[in-house]
């Protein structure tokens, strides 16, 4: 391998992905690097200047120029931190989620477009080539923060919800099957029955796998939300993962209209408490049980979303 065998590489791949964006007219009415900001603040629900800088690499001026943009096309909107009055937050508006959400469709189809021309055969192959230069340039490299994606659900990964659930709650509290049969109708129901507008779930990415997740569904009381199955990887702790999936559900369901923010967990669950302690939730009842094989103390756990909770 020489360094001319990655200038090669680089050439050929970008000729063909730009070939590819050019000829759909991918990011129209937006430029690449636009659509490369939208996709961040669609994937970080909370996000500043300062974040997007450091992610994208940015010039601090083209960026705030970027954001100028997306305020007068009514796609975001900036609100002071309460953490640092200083910063600004910067979300969506609903027309801002729309639009990365028509933008990933157009992307998704181009990707498929260019899929469809490898042979079935060689497609596992060709995946396992690009999973291979992204483990091996990642070597020696600690991951960070940034380096997870926060994703909705693609194939196959409702059911991965069910079974790393199944056997992490096995293997660290132990747990048996009975709390696998309660994860995958959770998971069914949603599958066969939610609202895109109100319920949606969250896949964490880090390094093209999946290592965590939560759900956001209706609660049966009007204007509650509930949290469900939040899980994060063992090998991927420490990332502040937990916090950013709760994150996501708390601006998610205020950003739709919930009022309240509910879920149920247990008190053998010290981290997930702690997150949901740090996201301003408070403990409204626990009653002790016998579930999933153990004994158990059950918790309720409550966040305003109209009130100064994050």
């Amino acid at each position: 391998m020489t360094v001319q065998d990655i200038r090669a590489f680089n050439r050929f791949y970008t000729n063909v992905i730009g070939a590819l964006d050019y000829s759909r007219h991918l990011y129209a009415p937006y430029t690449l690097t636009e659509s490369r900001v939208l996709y961040e603040l669609a994937h970080s629900p909370r996000t500043d200047a300062a974040d997007l800088r450091g992610e994208l690499a940015l010039d601090a001026g083209y960026l705030s120029r970027i954001l100028n943009k997306f305020e007068q096309d009514a796609l975001i909107e900036r609100v002071p931190s309460k953490e640092d009055t200083r910063r600004r937050h910067i979300t969506l508006t609903a027309h801002g989620r729309e639009t990365a959400a028509l933008l990933a469709e157009r992307a998704n189809e181009s990707v498929g477009a260019l899929l469809s021309t490898v042979p079935a055969a060689d497609r596992p192959r060709l995946s396992e080539a690009m999973r291979t230069v992204r483990e091996i340039l990642s070597e020696g490299r600690r991951p960070r923060r940034e380096d997870v994606l926060l994703r909705e659900p693609g194939p196959g990964d409702l059911g991965w919800i069910v079974q790393r659930n199944a056997a992490l709650y096995a293997a660290e509290y132990g747990f048996n099957a009975d709390y696998e049969g309660l994860v995958a109708r959770i998971v069914a129901d949603f599958a066969e029955d939610h609202d895109p507008h109100l319920e949606r779930v969250w896949v964490a990415e880090l390094d093209g796998r999946a290592v965590g997740c939560v759900m956001c569904v209706r609660d049966d009381a009007p204007g509650t939300a509930r949290l469900r199955l939040l899980l994060v990887e063992p090998d991927a702790r420490g990332f502040g993962i937990g916090d950013r999936l709760v994150g996501a559900v708390v601006d998610f369901a205020r950003g739709v209209g919930y009022r309240d923010l509910v879920l149920w967990t247990n008190d053998v669950l010290t981290a997930a408490r702690h997150v949901y302690q740090r996201r301003g939730f408070v403990l409204v009842a626990e009653k002790p049980h016998r579930s999933f094989g153990k004994d158990l103390i059950g918790q309720d756990w409550r966040l305003d979303l109209h009130g100064t909770g994050e």
